[in-house]
């Protein structure tokens, strides 16, 4: 609806004021006798065209092309606003629209032709999932999913390095295990990865080569075999979750095609480089950020600005539209430098998303579970899954913005009742399919002749909330915000809720029942749409 007023109102204005800049918006009033929709338009236009709203307001109103067959009336209030009034037949037109485009509605051909690079996840092989690369895998395939609603071509990619000190840490502890596992007395240091996963990998190749690889160093089989292991289960895990990268980028290879080098000839030809201390540093004060960063250690290792900045240029070189970056919370302090980096060498870098993941915490019987990757007192993502479900997992990760610290309750996502989001969710779509179940074994079908009989305001409510969901879709894709339409579906799936107490289906009036019918059906399908942005699954029966 929002759409079709604007798109009623922006030829008005600029005939009747040109030149003028104007904000064209719409809300939805909080008082139903102000209408279905308002716009302080009016308000923002007058003092450029020396005029008092009220005024400017009845100029814009006069000159709409009113069809009376979709407008009741268009009414000003107080100081300015521009309420319209829909008829029931107009907010009913929403379902044959979604009956003809069914899956595809809400799709969006806005960025039709864009290509999109969403990075996420990208966790290096040194252990499994842990639910805070959970938080940021589903934000990651959600965005790519809304991206890809709205036209994009996307490329979900995993970026990781198996190379370093924590793969080399990785391969050690393996080796300790091992050792120990042939009954040596080895201490294993306290900073080493001490997850049962390190032992099962230890007894494997114990099990495979006996006492064979005593001699061998950490960064040989030992190594290898941990990260082959740990790459499967990631990759396993993330199939439970239904996400599937399309591409995976080695961070080692930026310095085994010359990458790395390159860069750091750019920074020396353009000063932006020097020496001190024995370390390379980046005049990052010159291009706008606070203090200069050491991008090699003395020691002749990079720090991640670095690599990160040679990766970014292969994504320009590899022409995506839009670039998405999601990133956990501690990579706050080096993404600006990265960006200030491309932006000096003449990268579009506002083409450049970074979205920032805050910590989540898992509460269990009302109490923090404690977590540590290396002390291996987490919760894996996969124990996760096997607590709650894949659905539970992916929507309550999107229910809440992503810049806000999460709290997941084991015990609420495990309930069978409206308290749980998902199965508030859920439990409506079954719901549906179980009324057209009924109204099939009765002979009752849905029909498209007289939706204008949808006037009770429970309905109408329904069919509004129907209506938004293409705006929603769009407006959660272009500004990253899953939890959008996670908040819309839920307001839906209320909206049908009430509809369904209020207004009988089966035993009313076959006429008025089978308009009913379509309404349930079309709400249905766009249930099932955004669920399956989110990444979850629409059952028919529960």
């Amino acid at each position: 609806m929002k759409q079709f007023v604007h798109n009623l109102c922006s030829p008005v204005i600029e005939n009747l004021f040109p030149g003028a800049a104007y904000s064209l918006s719409f809300d939805t009033p909080q008082h139903e006798g102000h209408g279905d929709l308002s716009t302080n338009v009016a308000l923002t236009l007058t003092k450029q065209v020396k005029m008092p709203p009220r005024d400017v307001a009845k100029r814009i109103i006069d000159a709409l092309p009113v069809n009376p067959a979709e407008i009741e009336k268009v009414e000003i209030a107080g100081p300015g606003f521009i309420n319209f009034f829909f008829t029931p037949a107009f907010i009913a037109s929403v379902i044959p629209q979604i009956f003809q485009e069914e899956n595809s509605f809400g799709r969006s051909a806005k960025y039709s032709g864009k290509k999109a690079n969403v990075e996420f996840v990208s966790a290096n092989p040194t252990g499994p999932l842990t639910v805070g690369h959970g938080r940021n895998a589903v934000c990651g395939d959600t965005v790519a999913t809304m991206l890809e609603w709205i036209g994009y071509s996307v490329d979900r990619e995993y970026y990781f390095n198996n190379a370093g000190r924590q793969m080399r840490v990785l391969g050690d502890s393996v080796r300790h295990r091992y050792l120990q596992a042939l009954g040596k007395d080895i201490a294993f240091p306290e900073d080493y990865y001490q997850g049962e996963y390190i032992t099962d990998l230890a007894k494997t190749l114990v099990a495979e080569y006996g006492d064979k690889l005593q001699d061998e160093p950490a960064e040989g089989i030992f190594k290898d075999r941990a990260e082959q292991a740990m790459f499967q289960d990631i990759k396993q895990t993330l199939e439970r979750m239904g996400i599937r990268h399309s591409v995976f980028y080695n961070e080692h290879s930026l310095y085994e095609e010359g990458k790395i080098t390159a860069l750091l000839q750019i920074f020396k030809d353009k000063g932006l480089s020097y020496e001190k201390d024995n370390a390379l540093w980046l005049k990052l004060s010159d291009l706008g950020n606070e203090q200069d960063k050491v991008i090699i250690k003395s020691t002749g290792e990079p720090t991640y600005r670095l690599p990160d900045i040679a990766y970014h240029i292969t994504k320009f070189e590899r022409n995506y539209d839009k670039i998405v970056d999601i990133f956990g919370s501690d990579h706050n302090a080096t993404y600006p430098d990265v960006l200030a980096a491309l932006k000096s060498m003449g990268y579009p870098t506002e083409s450049i998303a970074v979205l920032i993941h805050q910590f989540v915490t898992i509460i269990q019987g009302g109490e923090i579970v404690k977590m540590s990757t290396r002390k291996a007192n987490y919760i894996t993502l996969d124990e996760l899954i096997d607590e709650t479900s894949a659905d539970v997992v992916r929507f309550f990760f999107s229910m809440r913005s992503i810049s806000s610290h999460m709290n997941f309750d084991i015990d609420l996502a495990k309930k069978q009742s409206d308290e749980n989001p998902v199965f508030y969710l859920q439990y409506a779509h079954a719901r549906i399919c179980s009324i057209l179940r009924v109204a099939g074994e009765q002979g009752l079908n849905s029909s498209l002749d007289h939706l204008e009989n949808l006037t009770a305001p429970e309905e109408l409510k329904l069919l509004k909330k129907l209506h938004g969901f293409p705006e929603i879709v769009l407006y959660a894709a272009e500004n990253f915000e899953a939890h959008k339409l996670a908040m819309y579906l839920m307001e839906l799936a209320e909206a049908f809720h009430r509809f369904y107490t209020v207004c009988r289906i089966i035993g009313s009036d076959p006429a008025i029942a089978s308009s009913r019918l379509a309404l349930a059906i079309a709400t249905r399908t766009v249930l099932r749409n955004g669920l399956s942005i989110l990444g979850v699954s629409a059952p028919e029966r529960m």
